[in-house]
């Protein structure tokens, strides 16, 4: 089965760097005609890429896609628009630019998205707003402008980052964890209120991608042997798990699947103790 993207205008948020960034020259790999949004791009950045061949927020370390083409290069270079997700001003400004250029958006990524965490007690309300403005209102602004280019299209694919913490939170993570957990049920309503257009709409949530802001990989070892001993796949997640969902879920062979949560975190917790398997 090939998984024919080819000149699908795909959009995806939050993409300078790190995951978004990853996911968007996946997607032009695939032949699609990405749009990449952020609030700012790297310096060098000219408002064009090639992609590598290769929401949860994504880590600052990470190198965008490079603008030097190479024998991997993808057919279409993706463009970079400027674009805060939680400015309603600033989305509608994007998604008409993108139409204007395309004429069309047939996939949403709403990769976007920061952490805020901390304990209730101590924890200011306008950082808890902020991380509902991004993770929750970034969301919405953004369905809300592409779902009516979809609706005339007849078609489209929306694919909205939660992560584990919708599942299982943790301590500390009450923003975070409610603003993702809020996400999932926005995208099963969404799902159906779209789906008389063959409009799908599905979550999907990573689990432990190591990034500059959780500090996973650079955590001591045992730190990291408590958290990888909570995976049934014992491996760092790569933003590359993340893509490939995304990749078949952007595909018409994904065409009945909507209104989902979809779990990609390497089997995390679906045991009480996975560790056991690996003789630990």
């Amino acid at each position: 089965m090939e998984l024919d993207l080819k000149d699908r205008v795909v959009v995806v948020t939050g993409a300078a760097r790190g995951i978004g960034a990853v996911i968007a020259g996946r997607f032009a790999a695939e032949g699609a005609r990405v749009v990449a949004l952020d609030l700012a791009f790297p310096e060098d950045a000219d408002g064009a890429a090639e992609p590598s061949p290769s929401s949860d927020p994504a880590p600052s370390s990470d190198p965008a896609p490079s603008n030097a083409p190479g024998p991997n290069a993808a057919p279409h270079p993706i463009t970079r628009l400027t674009c805060n997700v939680a400015d309603p001003e600033s989305v509608s400004a994007a998604v008409s630019e993108i139409v204007e250029r395309h004429g069309t958006i047939d996939v949403l990524v709403n990769n976007a998205g920061i952490n805020v965490d901390g304990p209730v007690a101590d924890l200011e309300w306008e950082r808890w707003r902020a991380c509902f403005d991004v993770n929750m209102g970034g969301v919405f602004l953004m369905s809300r402008a592409v779902a009516p280019v979809m609706q005339e299209a007849g078609r489209g694919r929306i694919l909205n980052a939660a992560s584990f913490a919708a599942i299982v939170p943790s301590v500390g993570s009450a923003a975070y964890a409610a603003s993702k957990a809020a996400v999932v049920q926005f995208t099963r309503v969404l799902a159906s209120e779209l789906g008389p257009w063959d409009i799908t709409v599905n979550a999907y949530a990573p689990g432990m991608v190591p990034t500059a802001m959780n500090g996973f990989a650079e955590m001591p070892q045992d730190a990291q042997d408590r958290l990888l001993d909570t995976l049934s796949l014992r491996r760092w997640e790569s933003p590359d798990d993340v893509a490939n969902l995304l990749i078949v879920l952007a595909s018409d062979a994904a065409g009945y699947v909507t209104g989902t949560l979809l779990d990609v975190s390497g089997g995390k917790l679906a045991t009480q103790i996975p560790a056991r398997a690996y003789g630990r």
